[in-house]
């Protein structure tokens, strides 16, 4: 993990809807820090920094340092709040890990050689079934992402998560504890097309 993330943050004792809607207007969102083995901290941040890193698709799936006023803790985000039309974070939380305690987390997939792909070559569309996985791993193991390679993938073929490879010291969780093979991306031909062999 090439990348580093630092979410700077203030401890708030202004709790309720009213606090929050004064916070918002003076540009900060609300949040909150639990997990661990401590107590959930509310906190505020300031929307242009937090909007600022959310624009990065790997601050969803890195492990975070979350500086709440001088002291850093690990975090990673857990749950974002947005306005349902304006370019708004209503509330962040994130959850507390721990260097030596496995944790979860969602993981976006990465796909490559899509318009060479045996399938596309064929006439096909691509079509994801999911677009991130849920992972289980130590914090230092996390993956930016996961890359899934099309480039063998044929017509009316399907790869699945247990296709994928998991990065050391990665599982994938609806595999590990769930045994639950999921569809990942399939290739098809668009409807009303024949598929005319070579």
């Amino acid at each position: 993990m090439s990348i580093s993330f630092t979410v700077k943050a203030t401890r708030r004792d202004d709790l309720g809807k009213g606090a929050s809607r004064r916070l918002r207007h003076a540009g900060q969102v609300p949040a909150v820090v639990y997990g661990g083995h401590a107590e959930p901290v509310s906190l505020t941040i300031l929307h242009k920094d937090l909007w600022h890193s959310l624009e990065n698709e790997a601050f969803y799936s890195h492990v975070l340092e979350l500086d709440i006023d001088g002291t850093v803790e690990k975090v990673v985000l857990r749950d974002l709040q947005r306005h349902p039309y304006k370019a708004l974070v209503m509330h962040a939380d994130f959850q507390r890990v721990s260097s030596d305690e496995v944790m979860h987390a969602e993981v976006p997939l990465h796909f490559i050689n899509e318009a060479t792909s045996v399938g596309v070559k064929k006439g096909g569309v691509v079509s994801h079934l999911v677009t991130e996985v849920e992972v289980t791993c130590l914090p230092a193991d996390l993956p930016e992402f996961i890359e899934v390679d099309l480039a063998q993938l044929d017509l009316d073929h399907t790869l699945h998560l247990a296709d994928l490879t998991a990065p050391k010291g990665v599982a994938f969780l609806e595999l590990a504890a769930h045994d639950n093979n999921l569809g990942i991306v399939v290739i098809h031909m668009p409807k009303g097309v024949a598929v005319v062999e070579a």
